[in-house]
């Protein structure tokens, strides 16, 4: 279903822990990731400090650009639940100082909730 998902422009879920390496150098001190997706190369991460959004570019993926999102600079969020017709779910997040939400489309067996879970503990 990852493939399907990926095709489609839905986010899968990640093993947390397999990112440990890969994203040390960009954590600070007391800073742990907390839940993580991946969308064909690039990726959301989750920490209990900020959100960090990877992506990828280029044809050999070596060069990547990090945005770093801070709990506190987030105004609002959404998330919307998939349905019985509707294949995925989606999750918008308000930025201070943009006029438009960061959006990202979820697969079906991605578990938006947590998502949510995470957002509110951090922001609210």
């Amino acid at each position: 279903m990852g493939l399907f998902n990926a095709l489609l422009g839905n986010v899968s879920e990640m093993d947390a822990n397999a990112l440990k390496n890969e994203y040390q150098p960009l954590l600070c001190e007391g800073e742990k990731i907390e839940k993580a997706y991946k969308l064909i190369r690039d990726k959301w991460v989750f920490t209990n400090k900020r959100l960090i959004i990877q992506d990828t570019q280029g044809v050999t993926g070596k060069k990547k650009e990090y945005y770093s999102i801070p709990y506190r600079s987030i105004e609002r969020f959404s998330v919307e639940t998939a349905g019985t017709f509707d294949m995925d779910a989606e999750i918008k997040i308000w930025v201070r100082g943009c006029d438009e939400p960061l959006e990202q489309q979820f697969g079906r067996e991605s578990n938006v909730a947590e998502v949510q879970r995470v957002l509110a503990q951090y922001v609210l």
